[in-house]
């Protein structure tokens, strides 16, 4: 696993292990650590599942607080697609259609909300660029992850990615119209057959492999962990497993210094980190 749980006031969050220069910060929250409560329970950071709008906004206040963010990070309105905003867009536009953003400006938080689909991390190995990307199967299939690099205006091969949790295979059943999409033999290797005419369990974090070491990025990683687990470890919020649920947030900007936050165990059962 090329990732690792740390705790920041009362967060418990994941970081990835890679190779990106100490002044690029990324992050991506667990469930632990708000006030939401129900299906929501605990740290959900997205206005637009159900959640009541006062607990929300408490937990993105306190995400910036704990998390020691330099400024408000730049919501998008995700829509599946394949665009890509720059925060001059989205300052003059306030929560703008995208899902993904780039940025060259220390300081500038962008972020991604997923319960199961994949955020992709990016960096350049002089650490001067960022960029996030929402990648769930229509989003990999329109090309959002071109579009990133393609924003970024670097040569891929200086690049460094990192796929965060999102839905494991196993638990990813999809039909006939994904099959449609990927169908070169190229990406035979990213399904699975589930038993039931034209489905198949989906590996969207394959897909997303592939696509990023066909466009040449020079460094590929992956957190190894999945959202639609069962059992205890419920770290993160999954729509495939539960239906109504929170999201978490995948964040990244760039800062200069090093600050040095320890690494935890992740959360478990009965934990004095659960809510």
């Amino acid at each position: 696993m090329s990732a690792r749980f740390f705790q920041s006031g009362s967060l418990v969050c994941l970081e990835p292990i890679w190779p990106a220069p100490p002044n690029v910060r990324a992050r991506v929250t667990t469930r632990f650590g708000g006030v939401s409560q129900g299906a929501y329970s605990s740290f959900n950071l997205a206005q637009h599942v159900g959640d009541r709008p006062e607990a929300v906004l408490a937990n993105r206040q306190r995400l910036r607080h704990d998390l020691n963010l330099p400024t408000e990070p730049l919501w998008l309105k995700q829509v599946h697609g394949a665009g890509v905003r720059s925060p001059h867009e989205m300052s003059a536009q306030g929560e703008c259609e995208a899902d993904a953003a780039s940025t060259r400006t220390p300081g500038v938080v962008l972020v991604v909300l997923t319960a199961d689909c994949i955020p992709v991390f990016f960096t350049d190995r002089d650490g001067t660029r960022a960029g996030i990307a929402h990648a769930g199967w229509r989003g990999l299939a329109a090309g959002v992850l071109e579009a990133t690099v393609r924003a970024l205006e670097a040569k891929p091969r200086d690049l460094l990615a990192w796929i965060g949790p999102g839905i494991e295979p196993e638990r990813y059943e999809t039909g006939p119209e994904i099959r449609r999409v990927f169908a070169d033999p190229e990406w035979a290797g990213a399904f699975r057959p589930s038993g039931r005419a034209g489905y198949a369990y989906t590996d969207l974090a394959r897909i997303a492999d592939l696509k990023l070491a066909r466009l040449g990025v020079g460094w590929i990683g992956s957190s190894a962990l999945g959202t639609g687990a069962r059992g205890d470890d419920f770290y993160f919020y999954s729509y495939r497993r539960e239906g109504a649920t929170g999201r978490i947030a995948s964040l990244i900007y760039l800062e200069s210094g090093e600050t040095g936050i320890p690494s935890v165990d992740p959360p478990r059962e009965g934990s004095q980190l659960l809510p």
